[in-house]
């Protein structure tokens, strides 16, 4: 069976959907905040690895860059932002559209990867030293998650 990562486009169509995300939260002024500070100039390629090892692709991400616990500390320790996370699911899904990305089920499997990651990433609003190490990046498959790389 085709790997959702596969069935995404691979690499190429994760940079796309990266690409168009980053777009539509660089637009929207409450998601747009979060980069107010400045951003990674590889943002959406990092972005683009993350996704597609967490959805059954290559362990780029964390051959390249770095491991779940760097991805959440770095959206950690910014207070809860419900409003913000659920503007930027929003944004998700239309860059989806964007994408090209819409015949399902793919569509509802990637915005459910993506609305459970959103909720990952933010569960240490407080500070990020609460983050824990050796956190692994979560696989997603057509039924969810499956489990940390290499797991599953």
């Amino acid at each position: 069976m085709q790997s959702v990562y596969e069935a995404a486009g691979g690499d190429a169509g994760l940079l796309r959907l990266a690409e168009a995300w980053h777009t539509r939260v660089m637009a929207d002024e409450v998601v747009g905040h979060a980069f107010s500070h400045g951003f990674h100039p590889q943002h959406t390629e990092r972005l683009a690895a993350y996704w597609g090892e967490a959805l059954g692709g290559p362990t780029t991400y964390t051959d390249r860059y770095g491991d779940e616990t760097s991805v959440v500390r770095a959206h950690s320790g910014n207070g809860v932002h419900e409003e913000m996370d659920r503007r930027a699911i929003a944004c998700f899904d239309r860059a989806l559209a964007d994408a090209g990305l819409t015949a399902e089920p793919l569509r509802g499997v990637l915005h459910d990867y993506f609305a459970r990651t959103t909720d990952t990433i933010a569960r240490f609003p407080e500070s990020a030293d609460d983050v824990p190490a050796g956190l692994s990046i979560v696989r997603w498959s057509w039924d969810g998650p499956t489990g940390p790389t290499g797991s599953g």
